[in-house]
């Protein structure tokens, strides 16, 4: 657990869709990032400028790599993972900017962890900019970490098989408790940091909390109650301001749909 990681491959794999406004800003953030890296993009079926504006980064560095794949997240991640040579597996969101630090701190971490999340700071609607995660434990760790910042030892991804592509959204949280399960360990790196474009409009924040609550119930129907993962001191702590109520309202909505509408995985005795 304790060799060294320095020097070894990070395979950045990024699933991306109509990110037009958002893909050169990213890319330029990691094409500076420490070496050895590739950057394995996916594309899930962009019909904006997306596509061009690869093409050229592509052109340009011969360690971005495209494929195409439309699926959901998890189908579209999961053939990246399948390209990716790297000693470490990570992912980043198309609508993320990475600290020039980002993979020099993800290295440092691994050389004594399994796997490491870092801190995503929210920009753009203010809505999002000071509200707190539900955070989601299990066996000690907090698992509810998003993977637009995370990274992985290979034998992790391998492991627990990639993601699970019934999921909607959470399927990053429902990866990381199966690695939790199978008694890998998570570490938290506060100086590698992700810097996150939020939903523009009121619109976009309340879709964004139904559909994470949409997640979370898809959870509780893969995994069973995980009530008792939560910290309800953590819960009550956070401030109840406006926006907390609105992303809470529309997260029970959410919660609500799938609970009548979702089917327990075929695969799930």
């Amino acid at each position: 657990m304790s060799e060294m990681l320095s020097g070894r491959k990070i395979s950045v794999v990024l699933n991306i869709m109509n990110e037009e406004s958002n893909i050169r800003d990213l890319l330029d953030s990691l094409v500076t990032q420490e070496q050895p890296l590739e950057v394995v993009v996916v594309d899930a079926g962009s019909k904006d400028r997306t596509l061009e504006y690869l093409e050229s980064y592509v052109k340009d560095y011969d360690f971005v790599v495209l494929h195409h794949h439309p699926g959901t997240r998890g189908e579209s991640t999961n053939y990246g993972i399948k390209q990716a040579t790297g000693d470490i597996i990570c992912f980043i969101g198309g609508d993320c900017i990475a600290n020039p630090f980002w993979l020099h701190e993800m290295r440092n971490s691994l050389r004594g962890s399994d796997i490491v999340a870092g801190r995503s700071i929210n920009i753009g609607y203010h809505a999002f900019e000071n509200l707190e995660r539900a955070e989601l434990f299990r066996r000690g760790f907090d698992i509810s970490f998003p993977s637009c910042n995370m990274g992985y030892r290979r034998k992790v991804i391998e492991e627990v098989e990639g993601f699970d592509p019934w999921f909607v959204t959470a399927e990053d949280i429902d990866l990381n408790l199966r690695a939790v399960d199978l008694g890998y360990s998570i570490v938290y790196n506060d100086k590698m940091v992700v810097y996150h474009r939020t939903r523009g409009s009121f619109r976009g924040f309340v879709k964004q909390a139904f559909w994470n609550g949409f997640g979370r119930k898809q959870l509780t129907i893969k995994h069973g109650k995980l009530w008792q993962d939560y910290d309800p001191r953590r819960m009550f702590d956070t401030s109840l301001t406006f926006w907390a109520l609105v992303r809470l309202t529309a997260a029970f909505a959410g919660y609500g749909y799938c609970k009548f509408l979702a089917k327990k995985p075929e695969y799930e005795e």
